[in-house]
């Protein structure tokens, strides 16, 4: 395929199977939306913070089960696991749908099942991006991730519009069994993917659920460059959640408008984010990731400064176009990132933790802003929401995303087996590996600070503890010892763990080694009958 093909914004459609998803999860999250304005609609006569907890409960989850779910994407088949997240979002979306024709849906009940909701949509999260991977190529992942929330925002294009004239005409019920019988088609095209037998046994399904929810917790802990994008949506939501936790308030009480108002305001927003698609390739080029970050930061400070002083409907809804455009931007840039940076066997628990900040910053930042509201007005929650935006702009520039050219996950199985002459147990531990190296004293400083980046490297694959230590007899011999939890965690790093960007560090630290003398390693295993120590 020719560069501007794969430049494309549209490239990914090229692979069936992402097409066919994107498809259905379009039809899906038109059905979500329509019953979030159902939600919202039924409780807009409440207080402002009672508004807000319906966006509360549907990221709650998120926060409670984003890194459990994690742990089942990694451990099971994933298509089995959004399967089953979709047959169980159907049956809670068929019950709400029951209630509210039988009129018998409290507010307490509503909110309930919407955490329900969430429930299944923090389990299918992790297991949703981790597939991605296998149906584009790597270099496609950031239009792959601009589509998914082009998706996304053109449901919000259609569904608030299309839901809120449904509530209108006919009442919240509809709504709500229209959305469980969307889910009907994600299900239906993931039971037909024909997945690669290779991808359909997770590697991480011989641990159990602490060690794996530790592993996720080290190697995000470890890479830098993931910590990194974890600071930026950090930075960036909580301002952002304002927009669509006061939504409904800047469009009844502000605005003066209907159900059906509201679902045109959200539609904006989405029609914004369809039409940015098409300008995120050149905003990349000329802004890059950085300048994605600062822009759309800027830009969202704008539009709710223009929702605090702006009392008429036409100028409102104007304003949120450039508000769709600044959020894909922003996300597909994070989603992007996040993806780019992790190796398939800690893909979805990383996710996981990404989804935790962004979807749980939403659920915890939105009735902060229902309180400003209650507490301040509705406008000067707007202003100040506008304020954190503008700092998530300028810190920008004190904490950058990383550049992610000299990041490799694809694993690399390049360590020998270990020569040793007795087989022992898969729990078999804790084991200590030692490396000798022989470094020349003129390389001794350059050799010491490449072993940083390996140490890391140690760490986010499996070691509980490293050190780096000089021989105080032979200044040119260098020990590194780490300690690993068990054999089991010690051959996962030999055979599925360590990727490319991890040989590369051992390379260029192991260039300073001293000619024709190669690194000795041994394996140790601890006879004390005590149990590993985890930090």
């Amino acid at each position: 395929m020719s560069g501007a093909a794969t430049d494309s914004p549209w490239a990914p459609f090229a692979a069936r199977v992402f097409r066919a998803l994107w498809i259905a999860q379009l039809v899906s999250n038109i059905g979500s939306w329509m019953q979030t304005v159902g939600a919202q609609w039924l409780l807009v006569g409440d207080s402002a913070a009672l508004v807000t907890l319906v966006q509360t409960a549907a990221g709650l989850p998120v926060v409670l089960l984003a890194l459990p779910s994690g742990v089942i994407a990694d451990r099971f088949d994933r298509r089995s696991v959004l399967v089953t997240a979709q047959f169980a979002m159907l049956a809670v979306s068929g019950v709400l749908a029951v209630l509210a024709f039988l009129d018998a849906l409290s507010p307490t009940v509503l909110l309930l099942l919407t955490f329900l909701l969430g429930c299944g949509t923090a389990l299918m999260g992790p297991a949703w991006q981790a597939i991605q991977p296998e149906l584009v190529e790597r270099e496609r992942l950031g239009q792959a991730a601009a589509l998914g929330a082009v998706n996304m925002n053109l449901a919000r294009a259609v569904g608030p519009a299309l839901g809120g004239a449904v509530v209108a005409a006919a009442g919240a019920g509809w709504v709500f069994a229209f959305n469980a019988a969307s889910y009907l088609g994600i299900a239906a095209v993931l039971l037909l993917w024909r997945r690669p037998a290779t991808a359909a046994a997770p590697p991480a399904r011989h641990e159990g659920l602490m060690a794996a929810l530790y592993a996720g917790r080290r190697y995000v802990w470890n890479a830098p460059g993931v910590r990194r994008v974890l600071l930026r949506t950090l930075l960036f939501i909580p301002g952002g959640a304002a927009l669509w936790a006061l939504l409904p308030l800047t469009a009844s009480r502000s605005l003066g408008l209907g159900s059906g108002g509201y679902g045109l305001l959200l539609a904006a927003v989405g029609a914004g984010a369809v039409g940015g698609a098409f300008l995120l390739p050149r905003a990349r080029r000329l802004l890059g990731a950085n300048g994605i970050l600062a822009v759309g930061a800027l830009v969202f400070a704008g539009v709710l400064t223009v929702l605090a002083t702006v009392h008429v409907p036409g100028l409102v809804a104007l304003a949120l176009l450039p508000a769709g455009l600044a959020w894909i931007a922003v996300l597909s840039t994070l989603n992007a990132a996040v993806q780019t940076r992790l190796p398939g066997w800690v893909r979805a628990r990383g996710l996981a933790v990404y989804l935790l900040v962004f979807q749980g910053g939403q659920a915890l930042a939105a009735p902060l802003w229902g309180a400003v509201a209650d507490w301040l007005g509705l406008s000067a929650a707007l202003l100040i929401a506008g304020g954190a935006m503008l700092l998530s702009a300028a810190s920008v520039r004190r904490w950058p995303l990383r550049e992610a050219e000299g990041i490799n996950p694809t694993s690399s199985d390049h360590w020998p087996v270990p020569p040793l002459v007795f087989e022992p147990g898969e729990a078999d531990g804790p084991v200590l590996v030692s490396v000798v190296y022989r470094v020349p004293v003129e390389r001794r400083a350059e050799f010491t600070d490449r072993m940083h980046r390996v140490a890391r490297s140690r760490r986010r694959t499996g070691a509980l503890s490293w050190g780096l230590y000089q021989d105080g007899h032979d200044p040119e011999r260098f020990v590194e010892n780490y300690l690993v939890s068990s054999w089991a965690e010690h051959r996962a790093q030999h055979h599925v763990r360590l990727t490319a960007t991890d040989r590369r560090f051992e390379e260029e630290a192991r260039a300073l080694l001293t000619p024709g003398i190669a690194p000795e390693v041994t394996h140790a295993f601890d006879t004390s009958g005590g149990p590993a120590v985890l930090p």
